[in-house]
């Protein structure tokens, strides 16, 4: 079973700290967490928001919470939390819709320990709040982890830095949510948290607040399926056509407006030209596999198409 819990809070009892986006965020995580992009169910999820003073969150619902997600034994429990962060010598903190100091937050050491205590086979930690990068570390001085294995933290900033704000919800989420729907997925259509990391990480180029990543994982686990730039049979195609030695001849029967070409080159030269655009092939001393075909030139595997042709090889994929 594969167990999300999705926490927003906007709604503080101290007003003046209210916000405005980590609603948005929360439900934003949980549209695209719900469902794989073919429509099958990806996690089972709890979505708790805290809009006004009905539905506030205090310290303690956001503590029960977060025991009950970590408790059982799930192939993957997530967690998720939007909202106001706080961080002194002591550790940092989630505040939840009760606090007033910071300190009386939940703290980041205890979320830890309910993490690491976790029968969960893998378990994920995503914080958008500022000062969120402190979660994981020994103390507030050091920079070290310690999380055990099978863990994986994704924060949306450094332990000293805030988190960006843009009034309808965060930069960082956005990336998030935008990594998910496909723009992190791999050439099997599967998003997985490295994946995610290295979307948001390039995304926000030189600005001041950057992602952190701490994971402690033989494999990572997939966060959702989603629609592959290639169907797995044209992949699967990829040892048939090349050998170990990763080239591939080709000649004008291969190009359909040649005037001469071969139906079965010119269906195996389709296949190659999906290749290239997902940079697994690149015409050999030519600009395009147009002209490497008019010019009998060859193709070969990129590095990335050698990946995936030995894991078909080894019967991975």
């Amino acid at each position: 079973m594969r167990k999300a819990l999705i926490v927003g809070v906007n709604y503080y009892d101290n007003n003046s700290l209210n916000l405005r986006g980590c609603v948005p965020d929360a439900y934003g995580v949980n549209s695209v967490l719900d469902q794989n992009s073919d429509g099958t169910r990806n996690f089972d999820i709890k979505l708790i928001t805290a809009m006004d003073q009905k539905t506030r969150i205090t310290r303690s619902d956001l503590k029960s919470y977060v025991r009950e997600l970590f408790a059982d034994d799930n192939e993957v429990a997530l967690f998720y939390f939007s909202g106001h962060g706080y961080i002194e010598n002591t550790g940092g903190y989630l505040i939840a819709s009760d606090c007033t100091t910071g300190d009386d937050g939940f703290p980041m050491n205890e979320l830890l320990t309910f993490v690491n205590e976790s029968k969960a086979k893998n378990c994920i930690v995503v914080l958008d709040t500022c000062h969120s990068g402190a979660m994981g570390n020994i103390s507030t001085k050091s920079d070290v982890a310690l999380i055990n294995e099978g863990v994986t933290i994704l924060t949306a900033s450094r332990k000293e830095e805030a988190s960006m704000d843009e009034g309808d919800g965060s930069t960082f989420t956005k990336l998030f949510v935008d990594a998910l729907s496909g723009a992190a997925g791999n050439l099997l259509g599967e998003v997985s948290p490295g994946s995610v990391y290295a979307h948001i990480d390039q995304s926000l180029g030189a600005w001041k607040q950057r992602p952190i990543f701490k994971t402690n994982v033989k494999n990572f686990v997939c966060l959702r399926k989603v629609q592959p730039p290639i169907s797995l049979s044209d992949l699967r195609k990829l040892i048939d056509l090349f050998d170990d030695n990763f080239a591939f001849q080709l000649d004008p029967s291969f190009e359909p407006e040649s005037g001469q070409p071969i139906e079965e080159n010119t269906e195996k030269f389709a296949v190659l030209q999906k290749y290239n655009r997902v940079n697994l092939v690149v015409p050999v001393d030519a600009p395009h596999m147009y002209h490497a075909a008019m010019e009998s030139k060859s193709c070969k595997l990129t590095v990335l198409g050698e990946f995936y042709w030995k894991l078909l090889k080894d019967k991975r994929i």
